[in-house]
């Protein structure tokens, strides 16, 4: 395990990186330059996840009903304080798709309420706004996200939109398809102004950026522990304050906890415990690095390759160009070009793995490194793309 950051460390510093990614075990078969999907366990997580397992399908059923409880409440404990929030605030889901259907299913929408979201927020949860729109009769208001617009300008944007009926405004605090980094805060303090609730979409912006819950400003927040803390797959947050837990509904039956009670809404059955308990050793492998380190090298890494490739006449970056607007996500396209074609070169022709994603009806490239890639694999991309679209 690397030791404890006792101070702010330097993002350039390839000799202290190359310590961090050494704790990672990935495959040389391509440069996975995709790791917006889901994170990679670091060495340690993994290894206690393998430990878990082997102890659950040893121990079976003991296992879950005697010690498998008091461990839970010790990840409850962990996430919490990691959060900035009380445990009964939380509810541990499988992803960010069904903590977002908790809420949104579970809110007390009524016929007329409007929804303001806009048109780069996460399909699935815009899926299930359209859902509950043709239930309960709410109607959706998509707005057009400009790329480089200052904080107020884009609180203007949605300030302008909300009238009496709105209801709730859907926030992705960073959008997944460009990397940009919405300035929630503010536009949840200005949507309480007019008694309107934001539900954030915190996927990629929780663990990647240096934050807590309560500094998003908003009752309602959903994550991704699978992405970038680093947690096994299949983990997920509900955050709820709690004088809200109340107004939301079950989505999965329950009759057995109190209205204010946060469990009412985590009545799944039986779940593999594997990856829940390995949470606190994801914490506890960030926190050896430090939230602040984490981010300032995912974002020196994204500034890496954007800066050289920007001034190609060929590219056109959809990435904010302010550099803090954005962190270790970015996207571009290539001038003539079907972001699908520079997908498949990049990796037929040098192992390069990209992702495509659909901006404003038009295709990318999303292009997302990780602690454990290095400055040359971000060379190679440079290269790669400067010999596109010529």
């Amino acid at each position: 395990m690397i030791q404890t950051a006792a101070a702010d460390i330097d993002p350039a510093d390839e000799a202290y990186w190359a310590t961090v990614r050494d704790q990672y075990e990935v495959s040389d078969q391509v440069i996975n330059l995709e790791n917006g999907y889901f994170g990679v366990q670091a060495r340690p997580v993994f290894q206690a996840f393998q430990r878990y397992g082997a102890m659950v399908n040893q121990e079976n059923s003991y296992f879950l009903r005697v010690k498998y409880p008091p461990l839970l409440a010790g990840v409850m404990r962990e996430l919490a304080r990691f959060a900035g929030v009380a445990e009964e605030e939380l509810v541990i889901t499988r992803n960010l798709v069904e903590a977002m259907n908790i809420l949104i299913q579970g809110y007390p929408f009524t016929a007329g309420d409007e929804v303001l979201l806009n048109s780069q927020d996460y399909e699935s949860v815009v899926d299930t706004l359209q859902m509950v729109s043709l239930r309960k009769g709410i109607r959706l208001v998509q707005l057009s996200l400009p790329l480089d617009a200052s904080d107020d300008d884009i609180v203007s944007l949605y300030e302008r939109a909300i009238t009496p009926s709105t209801r709730v405004i859907l926030l992705t605090h960073m959008i997944h398809r460009s990397g940009q980094i919405m300035p929630v805060a503010k536009i949840a303090a200005m949507a309480r102004r007019h008694g309107v609730d934001v539900m954030v979409d915190a996927a990629h912006s929780f663990a990647q950026l240096q934050y807590q819950m309560p500094d998003l400003n908003s009752d309602f927040i959903a994550v991704n522990l699978h992405k970038w803390l680093g947690a096994p797959l299949g983990v997920g947050l509900l955050y709820i304050r709690r004088q809200r837990i109340a107004e939301i509904a079950p989505l999965y039956a329950d009759t057995h906890c109190a209205a204010g009670d946060i469990q009412k809404l985590a009545h799944f059955g039986t779940l593999p415990p594997a990856p829940i308990l390995a949470i606190r050793d994801a914490i506890a492998f960030h926190e050896s690095i430090g939230s602040r380190n984490k981010e300032a090298r995912l974002r020196y890494l994204k500034d890496y390759w954007v800066s050289r490739v920007r001034p190609m006449p060929q590219v056109q970056m959809l990435v904010p160009a302010a550099p803090e607007r954005s962190c270790a996500i970015a996207a571009f396209r290539i001038a003539g070009m079907p972001s699908e074609q520079v997908v498949e070169h990049l990796l037929s022709k040098h192992r390069i793995f990209t992702v495509v994603r659909q901006i404003d009806g038009l295709s990318a490239v999303r292009v997302t490194p990780h602690l454990y890639t290095t400055t040359a694999q971000l060379d190679l991309l440079v290269a790669a793309i400067a010999g596109l679209g010529r």
